[in-house]
């Protein structure tokens, strides 16, 4: 009886250091709170900006505003107006946020606007609606301070576009829509493509996920879209449960890549219920990546998507239709990690 009494007892103070151990010697294992993770390597800067939120105990909502701000603020291929343009050379913003109340904000094809992620919040706290588009969304920020940007496209996005107009011979006056159908059919038309000369996905858009130290969640997704897209395109980046989905009892999602196919499943939403019925965040991802896959796996071989996941208890995880999509993990004053999402597709 005594030795039992001692087992009981030692096992019972193991117990956190056996916590902790496990926490550090497996990446996908609770980790400690707060934790930020955002997509691809380059969401380690914007971690960083989230972290000086979430260390000083502050709350997820305001800390993954913060770090869109901060990459919206940068001259970057795909997020903010710094980012490359549509067909007709005009750079367009999606974004959306979304906080642990199931509060939420969205803005699609907005332009002349810095910070679109910032309209959308004010757009969920101020008033009734979810998502504001177009001139809409404009006069509404115009309305709410923010200022007007220039029409101006960076060097970067100037260049880039100047190269696809040579190869695309686009001319937006003549290019009627008979047009288009027609160069659809013959693979020469001037739609956007899925991936660039170098072999780089054609853009990558920016998700932030946060849990932070009072147990919340929120989520923000900011976007310039896909590179030469039509005029008016919006991809699943400022749709609720398509490019972005919270649930504070259970966890939070977000998505990058080729945005009509994560519409199609309503991706970041199936992720999170997949977390409900008890899978891990990578193999939520998993999940959604398969169904997305299951529609037209021939067509699949030929674009991008990836998730990225954390549930209530601080796990995170993720998962990509083609090898190569990275995500960005940031629990501690180290300066975060990357880690390459595993792949339906092989390498």
């Amino acid at each position: 009886m005594q030795s039992r009494r001692k087992f009981i007892r030692w096992s019972a103070l193991s117990l956190p250091f056996m916590s902790v151990t496990k926490a550090f010697s497996n990446k996908n294992t609770i980790a400690n709170k707060p934790i930020v993770v955002s997509t691809w390597d380059s969401g380690l800067a914007v971690n960083a900006e989230a972290w000086k939120v979430l260390k000083k105990n502050g709350r997820a909502l305001d800390a993954v505003e913060v770090a869109a701000n901060s990459i919206e603020d940068t001259i970057n291929c795909c997020v903010g107006l710094g980012g490359n343009p549509d067909r007709d050379g005009k750079v367009t913003l999606d974004a959306c946020i979304m906080d642990e109340k199931a509060n939420c904000g969205s803005v699609a094809f907005l332009q002349h606007i810095k910070h679109p992620i910032s309209v959308a919040r004010k757009l969920m706290e101020t008033t009734p609606h979810v998502m504001l588009v177009g001139d809409g969304a404009l006069q509404f920020a115009l309305e709410n301070g923010f200022k007007r940007e220039p029409d101006k496209l960076s060097d970067d996005a100037a260049k880039t576009y100047k190269e696809w107009l040579k190869k695309s011979e686009y001319k937006p006056v003549i290019n009627i829509e008979q047009q288009q159908i027609k160069a659809k059919k013959s693979g020469s038309g001037p739609f956007a493509p899925s991936y660039f000369d170098d072999g780089t996905a054609n853009h990558d858009t920016m998700g932030t996920i946060a849990l932070d130290a009072a147990s919340n969640l929120s989520g923000a997704c900011t976007t310039s879209g896909m590179a030469f897209k039509l005029h008016g395109r919006v991809g699943d980046s400022p749709i609720i449960g398509a490019g972005l989905f919270v649930d504070n009892e259970i966890g939070a999602a977000t998505s990058s890549g080729q945005g009509e196919e994560v519409i199609r499943v309503a991706g970041t939403h199936l992720v999170v219920e997949m977390m409900r019925l008890g899978k891990t965040p990578e193999e939520a991802c998993k999940i959604a990546v398969e169904r997305i896959v299951k529609i037209n796996p021939e067509k699949a071989k030929g674009f991008q998507v990836g998730f990225i996941a954390i549930n209530k208890q601080g796990e995170y995880g993720a998962y990509s239709i083609q090898h190569g999509f990275s995500y960005s993990v940031t629990l501690a004053d180290d300066g975060g990690k990357v880690y390459m999402a595993k792949s339906h597709f092989p390498k």
